[in-house]
């Protein structure tokens, strides 16, 4: 059934319905954009992946945070209740 998926034939299908659709003046600059959102993507993948390999060494010489009031006051109410 899939075995001969991508042809030839059907890039230049999908080809021709892109400019039927878009225009050829469209074109570019949806190109032009598209790239613009890859890079973009691409660079935020990357910064995830530093972070979280950074994140483990931080995290591990710092002390463990305070309860804060509001956590406080929440647990002060449902204990009454």
């Amino acid at each position: 059934m899939l075995r001969n998926a991508l042809e030839p034939w059907h890039i230049l299908v999908v080809v021709l319905v892109m400019v039927v659709l878009f225009g050829s003046k469209k074109l570019p600059d949806t190109a032009r954009s598209l790239g613009k959102s890859m890079r973009i993507l691409k660079s935020e993948a990357k910064a995830m992946k530093s972070d979280a390999a950074e994140a483990p060494v931080a995290t591990s010489s710092a002390a463990p945070a305070a309860p804060t009031p509001q956590a406080a006051q929440g647990s002060a109410v449902d204990s009454t209740r």
